[in-house]
């Protein structure tokens, strides 16, 4: 890959690959699924050699499934050139369990994790003990840095003033063409902080794969609709995009959305096309 396909960002000083690689639904949802084993883990050993080596998991997906496929699939590949993202539910946010959570999603993963987050704002439990407990999980070697996901700026401010040594170095958030709304203050906030912020279900669940717009747009480039929605979002400065990583070809037509830019002109045609969702959402 060339240094265009990576970002580096203030709170995370290293090459971070511009697409990642999301597993929910990868060994299951809720409850694990061992049926496709084979499938999962060739995809996402395939993913990881066209340089998608940001992987996005979650105790939760499958039960800790997911983790367990993750942790076969990287097998044999130099750790130092993978990021691994993984979550703690908001169930186990309490202090103790998050040390237990992080034990076992090691455990599953066979290794260390690049970055923890505490996958959606607890109800039952102050966030300043999640983040002092997670704070430790940095101090003590089992996390290198920690952040959150489906949080708002309210919410990540808050977080961030419970910890001392360490700061929150990403956030994670539903994100795409369709779906707009952190574009107005949390995406602006984490470019303005340094922090990464990771797109997730970047392509709305293959919905914009058929979109005219798009397609007419990546004739031009000799790109699919896809691609488009992908760079795009790429073309953001703090935006991480980590499409799901189930299928070969979808690996495949995902990775092409890295090696090339869209021409400031085509980027803002797409953005005037799709700001109705912004309003929509208002």
């Amino acid at each position: 890959m060339s240094m265009n396909d990576y970002k580096i960002f203030k709170k995370i000083n290293e090459k971070i690959p511009v697409l990642g690689m999301g597993t929910w639904q990868i060994g299951g949802s809720m409850s694990p699924d061992y049926s496709r084993d084979k499938e999962w883990i060739m995809a996402l050993r395939k993913g990881i050699e066209l340089g998608l080596t940001l992987i996005d998991t979650a105790e939760i997906y499958g039960a800790g499934h997911s983790e367990e496929l993750v942790g076969e699939a990287i097998k044999g590949y130099p750790r130092d050139e993978l990021f691994i993202v993984s979550k703690v539910w908001p169930t186990h946010a309490h202090r103790e369990d998050v040390f237990k959570a992080v034990q076992g999603s090691m455990k599953r993963l066979g290794t260390y994790i690049d970055l923890y987050l505490l996958h959606w704002p607890a109800e039952n439990v102050p966030i300043c003990e999640t983040m002092k407990a997670m704070e430790e999980l940095v101090n003590k070697g089992f996390v290198r840095y920690i952040g959150l996901s489906n949080f708002d700026v309210k919410g990540i401010e808050e977080a961030r003033s419970c910890l001392s040594k360490v700061d929150i170095a990403a956030v994670q958030n539903k994100h795409s063409l369709v779906y707009r709304k952190y574009e107005k203050d949390v995406i602006p906030y984490c470019k303005r902080e340094g922090m990464m912020f990771m797109s997730y279900t970047p392509i709305a669940k293959g919905a914009l794969a058929n979109n005219d717009f798009l397609i007419e747009i990546g004739k031009k480039y000799g790109k699919t609709a896809i691609q488009v929605a992908l760079n795009w979002l790429i073309c953001i400065d703090p935006v991480v995009p980590i499409p799901k990583a189930g299928r070969i070809d979808h690996l495949k037509e995902n990775a092409g959305a890295m090696g090339w830019r869209l021409n400031k002109e085509d980027w803002d045609k797409i953005d005037k096309k799709f700001k109705v969702y912004l309003d929509l959402e208002k």
